[in-house]
């Protein structure tokens, strides 16, 4: 696969350059990028930031904060964390499958001699612990499949960034996730470095070298800097999209974690919002409208989801599932 450089380590500007990219590249054959960011948390496209950070320590640690356009859960980025991306043309959403295309960085991590394993939904783990995270988005016939990789990332600024915990209770937090999470650096012969890595993968990934880059014009550099300034580096885009409802309700379910907001008037929908880390192929705001003026009950909700099943909009959560929020029963 040819190659993409991305430009330094804002993520504002990577974020942004993840979506151009895949809205404007259009490809004819796979292409893939790896980068970083600097310090923060990237936040998926269905959540309430308010819900998923400790804002005093983002504001002490000038921590960015980033809404991107795929699913999923929240993440917390450093310069011990790469990330990857692939943008893959896909003629149908219903054709996605995460395996599928978590498989090139699986392949890549055992072309080093690394042992990861396929786990959960969309995870790559070592020893059983996780080390990479995935999510995707589909539009216009081209799928963005993401993710991160773990090298030697602050595990204890990942839990401050990510959790509003009393002080009391960090250590503990930070000894939870070192459990279940890894670094790569410590499954590795440990005179590598993280360059060291990131141009082994790239190796791999180019047909060991025979692939070059994948050149963005000045006119296309330029367009990205304007999404990043007018969209992904606003206060608007990062935290205004967490409006508040008349009705509100959450469940956790095997796919991820849902809730809904609704404004309901004479039994009907007048405002519908989902958040949460549910790991959706297509954006579930394209079928916003078709919830609209509809009565306020599961079996409306189910056949309005059945009706566009193959857009997988909530991922791995079924209808009837999703149906089941609107009964007013939660679930943990």
């Amino acid at each position: 696969m040819r190659f993409i450089n991305y430009l330094g380590t804002d993520a504002y500007m990577n974020i942004a350059m993840d979506s151009w990219l895949l809205y404007n590249l259009k490809p004819r054959e796979p292409v893939f990028a790896l980068w970083q960011n600097k310090r923060a948390v990237i936040i998926g496209q269905n959540q309430n930031t308010f819900g998923e950070i400790n804002h005093d320590y983002i504001e002490q640690s000038d921590i960015q904060v980033v809404r991107r356009m795929s699913g999923g859960g929240a993440v917390y980025h450093d310069l011990g964390n790469v990330c990857f991306t692939f943008f893959v043309p896909v003629e149908q959403s219903g054709q996605v499958n995460f395996k599928q295309f978590v498989q090139p960085m699986y392949d890549a991590l055992h072309s080093l001699g690394i042992d990861a394993q396929l786990s959960g939904r969309n995870d790559l783990e070592i020893d059983g612990k996780k080390v990479s995270g995935n999510a995707q988005r589909y539009a216009g016939g081209y799928l963005m499949h993401h993710g991160t990789l773990l090298w030697d990332t602050d595990v204890e600024a990942m839990v401050r960034a990510l959790n509003v915990a009393d002080e009391k209770f960090i250590s503990k937090a930070v000894k939870s996730v070192r459990a279940r999470v890894g670094n790569i650096k410590d499954y590795v012969d440990q005179s590598q470095t993280l360059d060291d890595f990131i141009n082994a993968l790239k190796y791999y990934l180019t047909n060991k070298g025979q692939d070059g880059e994948y050149h963005l014009s000045d006119a296309q550099l330029a367009d990205i800097k304007r999404w990043r300034d007018e969209r992904f580096a606003t206060w608007d885009w990062n935290y205004g999209r967490s409006p508040t409802f008349d009705f509100e309700n959450h469940a956790k379910f095997q796919g991820g974690s849902v809730d809904v907001q609704a404004n309901i008037a004479h039994g009907k929908i007048q405002a519908i919002n989902f958040t949460g880390d549910f790991l959706g192929v297509r954006d579930w705001r394209e079928i916003e409208k078709d919830f609209l003026d509809q009565p306020f009950e599961p079996q409306t909700i189910a056949k309005i989801l059945t009706n566009h099943q193959d857009g997988q909009y909530f991922g791995g959560i079924t209808n009837d599932e999703m149906a089941s929020l609107f009964t007013g029963d939660g679930n943990d």
